[in-house]
């Protein structure tokens, strides 16, 4: 169970974020121009594991600003919505959208934090609720988080979370094989950091951020407990960054442990439906 929420730990990551967003829109990292001209922003494991979203909606909750969202229009998706705390993002969503010719009707922002995105967004309930990765570790109540999730997902439709694999935070920096941190922590983790991992050398003035850990069995327990059904649980031996210093890129573009290295876990995706009624 969470058991700490320091003072402020809102508005110290939202303004950690706004900051970085024209740093994000300018970066080789996001590619806005790649994007723009058609490039896929989704991973091949994601589009395999959602399946076709032809004719379904789609809401995209931490959605920053709306890459991910707008791809999954592109794949058919008939209403997609992203919803994210940051107002610069959502404006840049907007702007993102606009310029690949998305209308209003078809791909939606909303600003609002995730804990309120039941009131925030515009339809009840959706046929697929999203969560990309590295957006659980910005909020302080998990429980919480899947109580909103949950409710957002239509009656035989499903959630769908890709998230970095929490044992990653355990592990040493620079080699990723020792157990250097506790895996079970729960409190809250405050820190300073300049940059951003799509330009670490930029400067910037807002670097407070406060993160949590969760663990697997806390993310899948708290959509059981909300009458989810969990259909797969799967774990990849794949990265999206260079989280250790030991790690190489393969010609995908992933990140992982040189080849014959001991492997764990790197990120992991799941899926959970809600019944029929």
């Amino acid at each position: 169970m969470d058991t700490s929420e320091p003072q402020g730990w809102l508005s110290t990551n939202r303004a950690n974020w706004d900051e970085r967003v024209p740093l994000h829109v300018a970066s080789d990292f996001y590619d806005l121009d790649g994007f723009q001209a058609g490039d896929e922003a989704l991973r091949d494991f994601e589009l395999a594991e959602v399946g076709d979203v032809t004719g379904k909606s789609l809401l995209h909750l931490q959605c920053h600003i709306g890459l991910d969202t707008l791809a999954w229009a592109r794949h058919g998706a008939r209403r997609v919505v992203g919803l994210d705390f940051s107002g610069p993002a959502v404006e840049a969503a907007r702007g993102i959208a606009a310029r690949i010719g998305m209308s209003e009707e078809r791909a939606g922002f909303v600003e609002s934090d995730v804990y309120a995105a039941a009131d925030a967004v515009p339809e009840e309930s959706y046929d697929i609720v999203y969560t990309g990765v590295g957006a659980l570790c910005w909020l302080p109540d998990i429980r919480r988080w899947a109580e909103v999730a949950a409710s957002l997902v239509a009656p035989g439709g499903f959630l769908y979370l890709a998230e970095f694999h929490p044992i990653t935070d355990a592990l040493d920096d620079e080699t990723g094989t020792k157990v250097v941190r506790d895996y079970f922590a729960r409190e809250a983790n405050v820190y300073e950091a300049a940059g951003t991992y799509a330009d670490p050398d930029a400067r910037t003035e807002n670097n407070g951020a406060v993160e949590w850990q969760h663990p697997i069995g806390d993310v899948v327990s708290a959509l059981a407990a909300e009458g989810l059904r969990l259909e797969f649980l799967h774990e990849h031996d794949v990265s999206l960054f260079p989280r250790f210093g030991s790690f190489q890129r393969d010609d995908k573009g992933y990140h992982r442990f040189p080849e014959g290295s001991p492997r764990v876990p790197l990120m992991y995706s799941l899926r959970a439906s809600k019944p029929e009624r």
